[in-house]
């Protein structure tokens, strides 16, 4: 977590010359975030150093939702050339720690986090690619790529998006209006800011990625937490408050469980990539948690040519177990 040799240059052309450049924190992808401190005020530097990362779409998402009246970080400065973009800084009051450190805030602070993606999905989609059928299968592939081969599994890829599709195949078909889908929302990506309370208090954080799709990914990504335990009853409860809120369709909940389970086939194969090809093998502790979430939702009758997969082709012992495996491999 060195600061980018060009970086003191950039923010001393935009009015920070001599600030301190700490560093605040690294991620899965090649982004680094540093806190850029003067008496009085502070920043937060993203580096997102070209080929590698590319920040406009994190521009363009962040000023789509600050738009639409969210609290995304305003943009202070950017180098495109260089990957540099001096961001507001909603200081260090996660989500996460928050509610860890005060488990009684845990219903009121998820509530406000379910009441903003019913906000947000009043609103149409931003200009942005869509989720579609390419990108499910892409993403769902990566357990057959990575994970399976790392415990020693010969699969049927083949049948593996032959199920896909099928369970799928209502999902793909639907003329359903879609939102933005920040893809990335959960407690490690949601700040809360000193001063504001309920939705005007979360900071959102981590949204480049986003795409155009079906407003139920959010709130797996929400409740089926990779990184923290969310239970199955705060989970029920918060599906219950967005119904009350947003009354969606009767198939609401049935994309609820497809998405849920293509998103954790998908985190599977992601956190298992991270520790093969990247070296961070602490992603490997979260496995069986994302297993269980994933167990919970093959449980849905629309998941069941996938279940059917799974049980053909992954057994019980290379599932939540395999983890550990892996790490002393």
């Amino acid at each position: 977590m060195i600061p980018p040799a060009a970086a003191p240059a950039f923010l001393a052309a935009h009015g920070w010359e001599g600030a301190q450049i700490l560093p605040l924190a690294g991620d899965a992808s090649f982004r680094r975030y540093f806190r850029v401190v003067e008496p009085g005020r502070q920043a937060v530097l993203m580096d997102a150093p070209p080929p590698h990362e590319d920040p406009r779409p994190f521009i363009h998402i962040a000023e789509h939702l600050i738009e639409l009246g969210f609290a995304a970080p305003r943009i202070l400065a950017t180098d495109l050339d260089n990957g540099f973009v001096l961001l507001e800084d909603f200081g260090d009051a996660r989500m996460r720690e928050v509610v860890d450190a005060a488990p009684e805030s845990e219903r009121r602070i998820y509530a406000d986090a379910v009441t903003l993606l019913a906000l947000l999905h009043r609103h149409d989609a931003a200009d942005i690619a869509p989720y579609d059928r390419a990108q499910y299968l892409r993403e769902a592939n990566l357990l057959v790529e990575w994970y399976c081969p790392a415990v020693g599994l010969d699969v049927d890829a083949a049948g593996y998006e032959a199920a896909w599709d099928e369970a799928m195949a209502g999902l793909y078909a639907a003329d359903a209006r879609s939102v933005t889908v920040l893809r990335d929302y959960h407690a490690e990506n949601i700040m809360l800011i000193d001063g504001r309370e309920g939705v005007d208090g979360l900071g959102l954080l981590d949204f480049q990625d986003a795409l155009a799709g079906h407003p139920s990914y959010d709130l797996v990504s929400l409740l089926q937490d990779a990184r923290r335990d969310v239970s199955p009853a705060l989970e029920a409860e918060m599906l219950a408050h967005y119904h009350a809120q947003v009354g969606p369709d009767a198939d609401f909940d049935t994309a609820y469980a497809l998405l849920g389970a293509q998103r954790n086939a998908k985190i599977v194969g992601i956190f298992t990539r991270l520790w093969k090809r990247d070296g961070k093998p602490r992603y490997l502790s979260y496995l069986p948690r994302v297993w269980e979430y994933l167990e919970r939702d093959l449980r849905h009758p629309a998941l069941a040519p996938v279940a059917r997969w799974f049980d053909a082709n992954v057994p019980a012992d290379k599932r939540a177990p395999a983890w550990k495996t892996m790490a002393d491999a």
